[in-house]
């Protein structure tokens, strides 16, 4: 019997928080808190484990933030690895493996140098008692000793990448991450990318309608990890997605 992907079963968002980290806009975080455990949706929340970034730097600080990152593995949510200190190195001037340019954390960089970023961040969050399954890097800037050095470090999850479901490169599972603002395809399972410390209060009223309409369609990690596809229409639809969007960003 032929497959067909175009179904409800492989329609689906998770909801990616970046930049979490005990310097934040912890106001719109412990709304968004509310909105979640209200909604019954488990986010993958990308925590910076050993944040030096200045400009985060300038936002209040919350006391016991490894105790409520615990907190929210423990209520299903996901915590992923994003980045090491969050701090800009070098440029990729569109070298990266996605294309993406501009600066990055990792891009350019040795493999003892990223290898030593990775397994000292996952070595902070080991002290701290959370399990991390998963990675994506700053600005969405990779190159292979990126993925190098994650595989060494028994990292095979990356939240990013084109096409409409998740996939399979170098060992690596990626699931898509297409767009800056929140979209739910008529079909396709991707990852939103949600920046709180950007986020104007008079547009957080958005997000929450967003959630309220597309609650039966928001699933959680472990969901997507089973729809990870190498079919032909999975590499089909990231062939043409990839090239789409590169020729978008190209303007």
């Amino acid at each position: 019997m032929k497959k067909n992907y175009l179904n409800k079963q492989n329609t689906g968002l998770l909801i990616r928080i970046d930049d979490v980290t005990d310097h934040m806009n912890w106001e719109l975080m412990d709304k968004c808190e509310e909105l979640f455990d209200n909604y019954e949706i488990k986010p993958l929340l990308g925590v910076i484990p050993n944040n030096q970034d200045p400009e985060f730097k300038n936002f209040p600080k919350r006391e016991n933030f490894w105790g409520i990152v615990r907190n929210w593995q423990k209520k299903g949510w996901e915590i992923s690895m994003h980045g090491f200190n969050h701090i800009y190195e070098t440029e990729t001037n569109k070298n990266d493996y996605f294309e993406y340019g501009g600066k990055s954390e990792f891009y350019g960089q040795s493999f003892e140098e990223q290898n030593n970023k990775i397994k000292n961040g996952l070595n902070i969050f080991k002290k701290e008692n959370i399990k991390i399954r998963s990675f994506f890097a700053p600005n969405h800037t990779y190159d292979f000793n990126t993925f190098k050095a994650l595989k060494a470090n028994n990292i095979i999850n990356v939240i990013d990448g084109y096409g409409l479901l998740p996939y399979q490169e170098f060992g690596i599972n990626f699931i898509p991450q297409l767009f800056y603002k929140e979209i739910m395809l008529p079909y396709g399972i991707q990852s939103t990318q949600i920046h709180l410390n950007y986020i104007k209060k008079k547009n957080f009223d958005n997000l929450e309608n967003f959630f309220k309409k597309n609650q039966k369609k928001i699933i959680d990690f472990n969901l997507v990890l089973g729809k990870v596809s190498n079919s032909l229409f999975s590499n089909a639809s990231k062939f043409i997605l990839e090239k789409s969007l590169k020729l978008f960003r190209a303007f």
